[in-house]
């Protein structure tokens, strides 16, 4: 009993002294950035014929990150992020794969015509990345995992026309741009979870201020994989740009 104790309370000092070398000179950073990027296939298909506008969204992003230089140069970084990603663009697509409602009729086949999309998701990501530390900036590569808290993808169709079933099916025309366009909602097929990669540099000014520049490349697709009115995988592939401030 005596040597049970004993191994014990020598293991608690252990972990006492590792948790104590762990959180020494651990740096604490609060970052506000802005996400630019979008949901789209790697690679354009041809269905794709052009992207005739791409709007800006209030995608914004606040973390809170640990970093720790734990071998020389090489360290550790671990956050929690909120963060908002969406997109609304205007494309023009031919003999593209559409589900829609129409004056309260579901239509689905090839569509070939003007195509509006706006895609919001509020999201919990929690980065881990390897760090390289030199000079002023601070090298980050890893993965990261996001939880949709909050989500929508939407829009409408104008200026085009629909065959349904096949490209040689019956021929629905889409009127112009106003109201009574065809609309879609496949907001119930995002995924709650998304993985990717998140790599990025930061750049410290001051002693406490600094600026950032990162990439997260989803390597899960934006819709669930039993979702297949889209034909193409979409990933969610987004560019932040920020601020850093050091709190310790």
């Amino acid at each position: 009993m005596k040597k049970f104790f004993l191994t014990i309370m020598m293991a608690a000092c252990l972990t006492q002294t590792m948790a104590k070398g762990l959180t020494d000179d651990l740096n604490y950073t609060f970052r506000i950035g802005y996400n630019i990027g979008g949901n789209a296939p790697v690679g354009m298909p041809e269905t794709i014929r052009s992207l005739n506008s791409y709007n800006f969204e209030p995608n914004i992003s606040l973390g809170l990150d640990l970093w720790k230089d734990i071998w020389g140069k090489w360290g550790l970084l671990a956050g929690v992020r909120l963060e908002n990603k969406g997109m609304n663009i205007d494309a023009t697509v031919k003999n593209y794969h559409m589900e829609m409602i129409q004056g309260g009729e579901r239509l689905e086949g090839m569509y070939t015509g003007k195509l509006v999309t706006d895609c919001n998701q509020w999201m919990l990501t929690v980065p881990v990345m390897a760090t390289f530390h030199t000079g002023r900036f601070l090298l980050k590569c890893g993965p990261y995992v996001s939880y949709v808290a909050n989500k929508s993808f939407k829009g409408h169709v104008y200026d085009g026309y629909l065959r349904t079933g096949d490209p040689t099916g019956d021929r629905v025309d889409m009127g112009p741009e106003g109201d009574g366009n065809p609309t879609y909602d496949f907001s119930g097929q995002i995924r709650r979870f998304q993985f990717g990669l998140n790599f990025g540099a930061d750049y410290r000014i001051g002693s406490r201020i600094g600026v950032s520049a990162d990439i997260a490349w989803g390597l899960t697709g934006t819709f669930k994989s039993s979702f297949k009115t889209i034909e193409q995988t979409l990933y969610p592939i987004y560019g932040t740009i920020g601020l850093t401030y050091k709190l310790k």
